[in-house]
């Protein structure tokens, strides 16, 4: 009898986060709340530990259906990050008053497994494992408070969500069908040339492409984004808007850009869905006077330059997607925070009570500031790098009409991110004062965010270097 193939040293990542979570299942009936959010910050940290030490070392287990990869260690170090962010974020909802059980940071720890799972897997069921695990914690995350509006959200986020699972379980259905296989490799040698199952497979892919684009917030499958990320929590929708849609956009690029690339029937359909969604996304935010709402609306814009990604060839597309989210995850992460201490309930703030926000808070103005316009594209902040990375992979591939509706949309959207900046700074305070609710934690990953946004705008080449080597590897 054969052995199973697993190398543990490839699996320690994810292995830190789960026993992490289970500690954090258990103690609870022995330590206070703040000690299991130091105790699950602490676990993510040596989660990152052994990302970091596995880099560059190509590791593998179960016969390739789990990989620890440069690609994949990339997005778990951004996954473990935003989840650092989320939870010391949380501190906050404690100093406002609407605590988090100490459950929550179980749940968000089982959800960060299954992200990790996720970007980790070369095999279409361990990947749908990972992206069911993930699902269901950010479903329970998402109603965790005993509010209408975040019991509503979860249910929302829930029964559409289940759809988009069966969505997708359909389409990996059908490309087993046609395919064989459940490996990516063996899908992709399975469609070299020009197989006779061809159809069923380019049926399965538009489902594929389905389930995940819900997901990430494609129109029209994002009618879910803005009530969700209005009634989750702030620190749960700060995960969701980075750790969710970074884990998904990695699945994303596996399927489309590794496995189905020779498979016709799917490119038009994503490229009018990319075009829709940085449409509605970049306009209905313009609309909206919630902070919190308006901010959903741009992840949705975001998730249709991310998408950009799925179009180009392999060896643009990794680099860029993995600076982009990289940039994207601190962007956002860190205008959460400052939404987090300045938010006297989950519900967010308007965007004109920001109004004189400059004369008194200049910090959390300066912050809030600073992850607005890194979020326009404006130089030389990491967002206007990102987005120049993104583009020219999308327009050395041929696809030249989305990169200018891009371009277009980027420029719409500085109306509804420098308002806010405006108001801020050149405007008359009204009516009673935004509260600071800040605490240290979340002020330093205020101060990381800044940091990162800056240097990776002002020197790019920190992360490219890294990552320019796996679009090299993809590309074979």
């Amino acid at each position: 009898m054969t052995p199973p193939d697993v190398n543990v040293l490839s699996l320690m990542p994810v292995l830190a986060v789960l026993f992490t979570a289970v500690f954090a299942t258990v103690l609870p009936f022995y330590t206070t709340r703040r000690g299991i959010a130091g105790l699950s910050a602490m676990g993510l940290v040596v989660a990152l530990g052994w990302t970091v030490a596995l880099w560059n070392q190509n590791l593998s287990s179960f016969n390739g259906s789990f990989v620890a990869d440069n690609f994949a260690l990339g997005f778990s170090v951004i996954l473990i990050l935003a989840g650092i962010a989320a939870i010391a974020s949380s501190a906050d909802g404690i100093v406002r008053g609407g605590s988090m059980p100490s459950e929550f940071y179980a749940v968000m720890l089982y959800a960060i497994c299954g992200t990790m799972l996720l970007v980790h897997s070369r095999d279409l069921i361990v990947m749908l494992i990972g992206f069911e695990v993930m699902s269901l914690g950010v479903y329970i995350l998402s109603s965790f408070q005993e509010r209408d509006q975040s019991e509503e959200a979860g249910l929302k986020y829930f029964l559409l969500g289940s759809f988009a699972s069966a969505v997708l379980i359909f389409g990996i259905a059908l490309v087993f069908g046609g395919t064989g296989t459940f490996a990516l490799e063996g899908i992709k040698a399975a469609m070299t040339g020009n197989p006779t199952n061809t159809p069923i497979v380019a049926v399965g892919a538009l489902f594929i492409l389905i389930g995940f684009g819900f997901k990430v917030g494609f129109a029209p499958f994002h009618q879910w984004t803005p009530d969700v990320y209005s009634g989750a929590p702030i620190a749960v929708t700060q995960y969701m808007s980075v750790g969710v849609k970074a884990a998904a956009f990695a699945g994303m690029l596996k399927i489309f850009s590794e496995a189905l690339p020779s498979v016709a029937g799917w490119t038009t359909p994503a490229q009018f869905l990319i075009a829709l969604t940085l449409m509605i996304g970049n306009l209905a935010a313009l609309r909206q006077d919630n902070f919190k709402r308006m901010l959903a609306y741009s992840s949705i814009a975001h998730a249709g330059y991310i998408g950009l990604t799925v179009l180009s060839s392999p060896a643009q597309a990794y680099p860029a997607a993995l600076f982009y989210l990289a940039a994207y995850a601190l962007m956002n992460a860190g205008a959460f925070a400052v939404l987090n201490s300045i938010s006297p309930s989950d519900d967010g703030v308007k965007v004109d009570s920001l109004a004189g926000l400059g004369s008194r808070n200049p910090f959390l103005a300066s912050m809030l500031a600073l992850f607005l316009i890194a979020l326009a594209g404006i130089p030389p902040l990491a967002g206007f790098m990102g987005k120049y990375l993104i583009f020219a992979g999308a327009a050395q591939s041929g696809f030249y009409g989305l990169v200018i509706l891009a371009a277009l949309t980027s420029a719409i959207s500085l109306y509804y991110y420098l308002r806010p900046v405006a108001l801020m700074w050149f405007a008359e305070p009204k009516g009673f004062a935004l509260p600071d609710l800040s605490s240290s934690s979340s002020r330093a990953v205020m101060l990381f965010c800044a940091i990162g946004v800056v240097l990776l705008g002002v020197l790019p080449s920190l992360v490219t270097n890294l990552v320019s080597s796996i679009g090299v590897v993809a590309s074979r």
